[in-house]
């Protein structure tokens, strides 16, 4: 199995869309702390609304988003401090549950995981992806649809 991985900033809804669909993607999964957007298309029920149009599920799960300071170094250029500070975020016991349950969901479908960044590199879903990954068995596919 394969979890994939997306980022929206470098690209429009129908695009997105269309790479997930390409990538045979059944559920979207939404990993930003707050699931909105100042890009047009994709805040959470914008976005939740195209993709079931698609026929694409779609699940916000805030639990593995980056706590506001993490965003907040990410902003400043500092991805190193970023990474830490959702390191000790993920330790948590809610993130920890909800890393089983994604864990979980990817046994099961084709999943791709959502947060801002093209570059999976400088985003925290990256980290996401690796924890899944190390407990689930899964690879890791980053998408691009710019």
């Amino acid at each position: 199995m394969t979890l994939f991985t997306i980022g929206y900033e470098e690209t429009v809804p129908a695009r997105l869309i269309e790479t997930l669909r390409g990538a045979g993607i059944t559920t979207l999964v939404d990993v930003r702390a707050l699931a909105n957007s100042r890009k047009p298309g994709f805040a959470k029920t914008a976005l939740s609304a195209a993709l079931a149009e698609a026929g694409i599920g779609y699940r916000h799960v805030k639990a593995l988003g980056t706590p506001a300071e993490g965003r907040a170094a990410v902003r400043a250029g500092r991805p190193g401090e970023m990474r830490r500070i959702f390191g000790a975020h993920l330790a948590g016991v809610e993130a920890q549950a909800a890393l089983a349950a994604l864990a979980d969901q990817a046994g099961r479908e084709t999943v791709c995981l959502l947060c801002l960044e093209a570059d999976p590199a400088r985003c925290h879903r990256a980290l996401v992806a690796e924890a899944v990954a190390a407990t689930a068995g899964v690879s890791v596919t980053h998408l691009y649809s710019a």
